[in-house]
């Protein structure tokens, strides 16, 4: 029967890298993970290239790649993030695509995304081609192929984002059944099909004005819908059959049940939502009445009959086309009560304006330095993604408007910059959700901050900034202590604009804490210490140096002497300046000694202050993970104090606790809290270093104290210390010569293993050990069958590695090899 079926995720988050740094610093939202990149890739990407199969037991059988068996797409930012931070999990989604070629006869799954999720129908023509033409772009970089589908950010379409894509070579897209205007057969009568009333088991061609033509698949939404809001991802089982439903019994020739979802549905949204995937797959592969396939395969073998015209411009998350993304259309994520999306239109307006006046300076100062400052932009994808000096050397023999000087390539380099930074800031999640003052939409701020300061610098357009807050101003935020855009702007994003300068008062504060050799990377900073000296008297410290700091990313440089003081707890006194005056240098340096040999703490601030003048730091200027990291090494006697008094108080009083516990008259908020801090704190001590009795004990007392365990912290504690161990059984495992051997080492592994397991499942929580089943169900897949082999010639170490291999194997629920 020519029935199919094809599932696209769309993966995606938004960039949330620190614009001045390129990185992505701490989102305490995301805890117990540092940052959102993290935890959903820990949830949702990663365990999609391995997720588990079951058998009738609940024991794994499989491990499969989700992203082989479907369509999907990930966003280009989030891909250049995954490449560096989960390596493992960058190479299982490149590694599906060309296995998905073998399965889908040559078709590729992996679809090209418009490169930073921009509302292609609210942009100007010359930012749309820009972001397809890096979308594909990026994709062909990191696939090594041509895409054939490109998919819009939020399903944003109209139809010259359509005719673009045409333009540009791509194949197909994928939108709602409510962006469907309506359909005929070719040559035939128009029928409306608006309001969601397509037949979306058959893919159609939209005419275009051009004469050109693009291909449609319009994904099934009650089904979609129900993977994403309706819980059908409690069961593989249920998916499937949920699927099969999709067909028309009445409908001749071939159909295709296509849904379209976030991909994060597969993990995050839905905890084990990977698992549901997989079974469903499963199921359906081995179903001989459907086929499952990808959206390029089926076009290759079923061209479309039908043609459709859409509603232009739409979305398949806005009921009012993309009114969304500027607008106050009633579209929220119901995060605040009665709060008002007012501030959409004038935040929109405000990049709008920042845009445009943006543009004709940069084409006007880029003329001077680059052919075509446009085709320029177009081309800069190549070095976003290689910072590398040949490949920025390349760039600019490409396009150079004549041999640049080392100025004129900061200055080239540096707009353009600025203009990538005025396309990273309309990601569309700036415009999503309920709030002013949330994460997506201080980062777009951000983006658009980085721009103003690379204008002011390099087009002496300082007077943007001012202009651009007033209209900020008329954006109304619904929490109060922010108001506004401006004050939004002000308290959030303004702190972290940064220069060189300021990333050379980074740089030593930080080094007070320890240094890592005289050349380090600071983010996109290459830094060389040229000279430092270092004095220390009790919890005091003093250094005075020069450094010399370059840019990966402009080539801007700087030479800075600084000098710091960190005289206890948060007070820190740092200045930075250009060096300048050598045997200034060698007059302040020995003031500052001599200052500090004496301790002298006004004579050294006064010192710092004469001869850095304004250009003062302290802890607050320093960039987020490394201000933490100085703050929990400055508190931690502190941190121990209060630990200790509120042990001392929990101890004490853990009697009396007892006994108003059992008399059910309720604990004294102090009393609890103290209780609550100490149990938790060991808890998550004693889970790196196992000691199961006492586990038990602080879980038998927090049960019977009524006390709040954290529960989502403790379990990740507790799920990477297991990881661990496991990842220890198998270092060994991948070492021929362990096999000749069993002892106290390799014993006393296993036995931690067991101790951890036991206690994961004793908790009153659950804790998945995803972690630990993915290195055990390989340990067995690859080792067990050489031991098994040995352990049958009579090796007596052999046939201890499979017996403990087997017990941990039983106690991780992974199914043994027939």
């Amino acid at each position: 029967m020519d029935r199919f079926i094809c599932v696209h995720g769309h993966f995606y988050q938004p960039p949330r890298e620190n614009p001045w740094l390129e990185l992505v610093e701490h989102q305490e939202s995301a805890w117990p993970y540092h940052d959102w990149n993290e935890r959903i890739t820990e949830e949702c990407y990663a365990p999609n290239t391995t997720a588990r199969i079951l058998d009738g037991k609940g024991r794994i059988t499989a491990l499969v790649n989700n992203y082989a068996r479907i369509s999907f797409n990930l966003g280009p930012t989030l891909l250049t993030w995954m490449r560096d931070a989960a390596p493992d999990a960058y190479a299982g989604v490149l590694e599906a695509d060309k296995e998905s070629q073998n399965r889908f006869h040559g078709h590729g799954s992996a679809l090209a995304q418009v490169y930073n999720h921009i509302i292609m129908p609210l942009a100007n023509e010359r930012d749309r081609r820009t972001q397809v033409r890096w979308g594909l772009a990026d994709f062909r970089s990191r696939f090594g192929r041509d895409p054939e589908g490109m998919w819009l950010a939020e399903a944003a379409a109209d139809v010259d984002s359509l005719e673009l894509l045409a333009a540009e070579g791509v194949r197909f897209t994928v939108l709602s059944p409510f962006q469907a205007s309506r359909t005929r057969r070719r040559g035939g009568e128009w029928t409306d099909v608006s309001g969601g009333r397509v037949d979306p088991t058959r893919p159609y061609r939209v005419p275009l004005p051009s004469g050109r033509s693009i291909d449609v698949f319009f994904y099934d939404g009650p089904v979609s819908q129900a993977v994403a809001f309706e819980g059908l991802l409690e069961s593989g089982d249920t998916f499937a059959a949920r699927l099969l439903t999709g067909f028309r019994e009445d409908a001749p020739g071939p159909q295709l049940v296509n849904i379209a979802t976030d991909g994060e549905s597969y993990g995050h949204h839905h905890r084990h939502g990977e698992m549901a995937l997989a079974k469903a797959l499963d199921i359906l592969d081995a179903d001989p009445s459907v086929t499952l396939t990808n959206y390029a395969a089926y076009l290759e073998r079923f061209p479309p009959t039908d043609e459709a015209e859409i509603v232009s411009p739409s979305s398949w998350s806005c009921a009012h086309g993309v009114e969304r993304w500027r607008a106050d259309c009633g579209c929220s994520d119901g995060e605040g009560a009665g709060y008002s999306q007012a501030w959409r239109q004038p935040l929109r307006e405000a990049l709008d304006w920042l845009r445009d006046e943006l543009a004709p300076r940069y084409e006007d100062t880029g003329r001077q330095l680059l052919r075509d400052p446009w085709a320029a932009r177009d081309d800069y994808i190549q070095v976003v993604l290689d910072r590398s000096d040949a490949s920025i050397d390349a760039f600019l023999e490409r396009h150079a408007a004549h041999p640049l000087d080392a100025e004129e390539q900061v200055r080239a380099l540096s707009l353009l910059e600025m203009q990538r930074h005025a396309l990273l800031m309309y990601t569309s999640c700036g415009w999503f959700f309920d709030e002013l003052s949330r994460i997506e939409t201080v980062q777009v701020l951000a983006y658009a901050a980085r721009a103003l300061q690379l204008a002011g610098d390099h087009l002496g357009a300082r007077d943007l900034t001012g202009t651009f807050l007033d209209r900020l101003e008329t954006a109304p935020s619904n929490v109060a202590q922010y108001e506004d855009g401006r004050t939004v702007f002000e308290a959030l994003v303004a702190p972290a604009v940064a220069g060189l300068e300021k990333v050379a008062a980074h740089f030593a504060i930080a080094g007070l804490f320890g240094r890592h050799g005289s050349r380090e990377t600071l983010g996109c900073y290459e830094v060389h210490r040229v000279e430092e000296r270092l004095a220390e008297a009790g919890r005091a410290k003093m250094a005075y140096g020069k450094v010399r700091l370059r840019s990966a990313l402009t080539r801007e440089s700087g030479f800075f002497e600084y000098g710091v003081v960190h005289l206890g707890d948060h007070n820190f006194a740092c200045g930075v300046r250009p060096v300048d005056d050598e045997a200034a240098f060698v007059a302040t340096t020995s003031e500052l000694e001599d200052a500090f040999a004496k301790a002298d703490v006004p004579e050294l601030i006064r010192t710092l202050d004469e001869h850095f003048g304004g250009h003062a730091y302290s802890l607050r200027d320093l960039f987020r993970d490394e201000q933490g990291r100085i703050l929990r090494t400055v508190l931690d006697t502190s941190m121990r104090d209060v630990e200790a008094a509120y042990r001392n108080i929990y101890r004490s009083r853990a009697p009396m606790l007892r006994f108003l516990a059992d008399l059910a008259t309720g604990i004294p908020r102090p009393l609890r809290n103290a209780a609550e801090v100490v149990v938790n704190a060991e808890l998550r001590d004693l889970f790196g270093d196992i000691d199961a009795v006492r586990i038990r004990s602080l879980i038998d007392e927090a049960d019977r104290l009524g006390l709040e365990l954290d529960a989502e912290g403790l379990a990740h504690a507790l799920d990477r210390s297991v990881a661990r161990t496991a990842e220890r059984i198998a270092e060994q495992l991948d070492d021929p010569t362990v096999f000749d051997q069993f002892d106290a080492e390799e014993e006393s592994f296993f036995r931690r293993m067991d101790e951890l397991i036991t206690v994961a499942g004793e908790l009153p929580f659950d804790v998945d050990l995803g972690g630990a089943q993915l290195v055990c169900y390989r340990a067995v897949s690859e080792h067990r069958p050489v031991l098994v082999e040995r352990a049958a010639r009579g090796d007596a170490h052999a046939q201890r590695w499979v017996e403990e291999l087997d017990a941990l194997a039983a106690s991780l629920g992974v199914a043994l090899p027939a």
